[in-house]
C-alpha cells in the first residue's frame, strides 16, 4: 500500500439519490450503485466520494445529520454500505464520504434535548446567547436565505448560532465531549472499512469574540488532533479538507503535514472559466503564483464542476460581477455567491472546450475530481430549487426516466433532464459509450494515460511565459519523466514559441496521439494550435544523451 496513493487518484463524485435506484422507488441508493461500480472502474477512476449518506431530514441533501451513525433509510442499511466499500476495494476503488463536523440538524437527538430547557445536560454542545450580537463579524454565507447567523429559538426564549442553515445548529467545539464524539464518529466508520473522509466547513469549527470566527488557531489545532487520531490507527487513510479560502489561509489547512493531507483548490477554480472566457491564461498563472507551496506529503484536489453552486467567494467583487454577467446571464443560474450550473452549460457544450477544460483539470498540480455525469455532458434544470438543479438523475439510457430508476417519473426525487440539448435521449451512457468520438470516451483515454503517469500527480509545475497569451503552457517534472501540458484556450487556431531551450535535442511525443513532433533546438519552440487544441507533450531524454 502506498500511503500516498491520493496524489495519483482521480476522484468521481457521487450524490447517492441520483445515480441509481435499485428498488423502483424513485431514488437513489446503495445498492444502485452497488450495481454501477463496473461502469466506475471501466471508466477508470480511483476513489468514489459519497455525499453524505448519514440518516437527515434532508433540509440541505443530508448536511444537516440526525444521526451521525445510520444510514439514510432511503439510502439502504449499513450492511449495504459494508457490502459497497468490499465491493468497491475488490475492483481497487477506494471509497470516501462527507463527514459533516461544523454542525448537526435541529432534529438530531442532541440537539433536541439541548433546546429542552436552558438547563438541559448538553446545553453546551451548540452555542446559546441572550441576543443575536455576538460574533457579529463573522460572515452570513447562504446570503439568499439567511440574514443573521443567529436564530431565536422560543423553546428556550434564546439564540443560537449556525452559519447554515437554521435548521443546521453550530456544534460547540469548546466542549470537549463534543471533540470526543467527532472523533468517535469517525472512527465508525473507518473501522467498516472506508478509506477517509472529505471533511465539511471545516474552517468554521471555533467562534471566536473579535473574529470572523474562519480559520481560527484551535481550529487547526483540533484538526491536527483529527489527523493524529486518524493516522494512529488507519495509516492508509486520507482526510480531504473543504476549506474556501484564499490560497494564504487554505494552505494552513495542510499544516506542517500534520493537519489534513489533501484539500480543495477554490481559488483555481473559477480562473480556469476567467481563462476561458478572455482566452488568456492570466487568471490561471497568477492565482498559481499567489498560492504557497505545500508540504510534500500533501496534495491539492482540482475540479471543474461540483454539487453547489459554482462558488465566487475566492475572486474579488468586480471578478464576481463580471463572472455573473459572461456565465450566469439568468437570474435564476445564480445562487448565493455563485452560479448554479453544470460544467456542459457553462462551456456551451462545446466538446472540444469541456475537453480542453478537463485536460487542465488532470495535468495542473493536484488530485482531480470528476463530478457524476460530468463524463457525458449532462445538463441542469436551473428552475429547480436551490442547487438541486445540479443534483439531477443520472443519464444511463434513452430509456423511461433514463435508466436511472424503474418508477414512474412522478416518483423521482427530481425530474431528469428532458430538454432537446441536454435531455436524457440525447445525452446518456449508453449512447456514448457507443460513440468513439464522444465525451466520455475522450475522457476515459485522458484518465487513463494519467494513470500511466505519476509526473501528474506528484510533479513539480513550472508556467511558461510565450508571447501569444492564449497559450497556456508548463512543465511537469518527477524523477526522471518531464512532460509539457501545452493549452489554446482559444476558439480559433493559434501558434506561438515555446522556451524549450533547456531540452535542445529532445524529440517531443505527444501522450496522448503518439504523434512526434521536430526535434527541440536552442530558438523558441513554434506550435501550432487548432481551436481549444491541447497537447501533453513528453520530453524523454534522446538515446545517448
Amino acid at each position: 500500500m502506498d500511503p500516498l496513493w491520493y496524489k495519483d487518484a482521480i476522484f468521481y463524485e457521487i450524490y447517492v439519490r441520483a445515480f441509481a435506484d435499485s428498488n423502483g422507488d424513485g431514488q437513489g441508493d446503495l445498492c444502485g450503485l452497488l450495481a454501477k461500480l463496473d461502469y466506475l472502474q471501466d471508466l477508470g477512476v480511483d476513489c468514489l466520494w459519497l455525499l453524505p449518506i448519514c440518516e437527515s431530514p434532508l433540509v440541505d441533501d443530508g448536511y444537516d445529520v440526525s444521526d451521525y451513525r445510520r444510514i439514510l433509510p432511503e439510502y439502504g442499511t449499513l450492511d449495504d454500505f459494508r457490502e459497497l466499500v468490499q465491493a468497491a476495494h475488490a475492483r481497487g476503488l477506494r471509497v470516501i464520504a462527507d463527514m459533516v463536523m461544523n454542525h448537526t440538524s435541529d432534529q438530531h437527538p442532541w440537539f433536541v434535548q439541548a433546546r429542552s430547557s436552558r438547563a438541559a445536560s448538553n446545553r453546551d454542545y451548540y452555542l446559546w446567547n441572550a441576543d443575536d450580537e455576538k460574533f457579529k463579524d463573522a460572515r452570513v454565507i447562504f446570503v439568499d436565505s439567511q440574514t443573521s447567523n443567529w436564530h431565536y429559538d422560543p423553546h428556550t426564549g434564546e439564540f443560537y448560532f449556525h452559519r447554515f442553515y437554521t435548521q443546521q445548529p453550530d456544534l460547540n467545539y469548546d466542549n470537549p465531549v463534543i471533540q470526543h464524539e467527532m472523533l468517535d464518529v469517525m472512527n465508525f466508520w473507518l473501522e467498516m472499512g472506508i478509506d477517509g473522509f472529505r471533511c465539511d466547513a471545516v474552517p468554521y469549527l471555533f467562534k471566536r469574540e473579535g473574529t470572523n470566527c474562519e480559520n481560527l488557531p484551535e481550529t487547526h489545532e483540533y484538526l491536527k488532533r483529527v489527523r493524529r487520531f486518524v493516522s494512529e490507527r488507519f495509516p492508509d487513510a486520507v482526510l480531504l479538507a473543504e476549506a474556501n479560502q484564499w490560497p494564504r489561509d487554505a494552505v494552513a489547512y495542510f499544516g506542517g503535514g500534520d493537519e489534513f493531507q489533501m484539500a480543495f483548490n477554490f481559488p483555481i477554480m473559477p480562473r480556469i472559466f476567467m481563462s476561458l472566457k478572455q482566452q488568456d491564461r492570466g487568471p490561471i498563472v497568477a492565482i498559481a503564483q499567489q498560492t504557497p507551496p505545500i508540504p510534500d506529503s500533501c496534495q491539492w484536489c482540482t475540479f471543474l464542476r461540483n454539487h453547489d453552486e459554482l462558488t465566487l467567494e475566492m475572486v474579488t467583487s468586480e471578478e464576481r460581477e463580471w463572472m455573473w454577467r459572461e456565465y450566469a446571464p439568468e437570474p435564476r443560474m445564480r445562487l448565493n455567491l455563485g452560479i448554479r450550473r453544470r460544467l456542459a452549460p457553462l462551456l456551451d457544450n462545446n466538446q472540444r472546450k469541456i475537453e480542453l477544460a478537463n485536460s487542465l483539470l488532470f495535468t495542473l498540480p493536484g488530485s482531480p475530481i470528476i463530478y457524476y455525469g460530468d463524463e457525458i455532458g449532462m445538463g441542469d434544470d436551473i428552475w429547480l430549487k436551490d442547487r438541486d438543479g445540479v443534483r439531477t438523475p443520472m443519464q444511463w439510457s434513452a430509456q423511461e426516466c433514463a435508466g436511472f430508476s424503474k418508477a414512474p417519473a412522478s416518483r423521482l426525487y427530481a425530474p431528469v433532464i428532458h430538454d432537446p440539448i441536454y435531455g436524457y435521449a440525447r445525452v446518456n451512457v449508453e449512447q456514448q459509450r457507443a460513440d468513439p468520438e464522444s465525451l466520455y470516451h475522450t475522457l476515459k483515454w485522458l484518465i487513463a494515460i494519467r494513470r500511466q503517469h505519476p509526473v501528474f500527480g506528484r510533479g513539480d509545475c513550472i508556467f511558461l511565459t510565450p508571447p501569444n497569451p492564449a497559450i497556456l503552457a508548463y512543465i511537469r517534472h518527477y524523477q526522471d519523466e518531464t512532460v509539457v501540458a501545452v493549452h489554446n484556450l482559444s476558439e480559433r487556431a493559434q501558434e506561438t514559441g515555446l522556451d524549450l531551450g533547456a531540452f535542445e535535442g529532445r524529440t517531443p511525443v505527444d501522450l496522448l496521439t503518439k504523434q512526434s513532433f521536430p526535434p527541440i533546438t536552442r530558438e523558441p519552440y513554434r506550435v501550432q494550435f487548432q481551436p481549444y487544441q491541447f497537447f501533453w507533450l513528453n520530453l524523454a531524454p534522446s538515446q545517448g544523451s
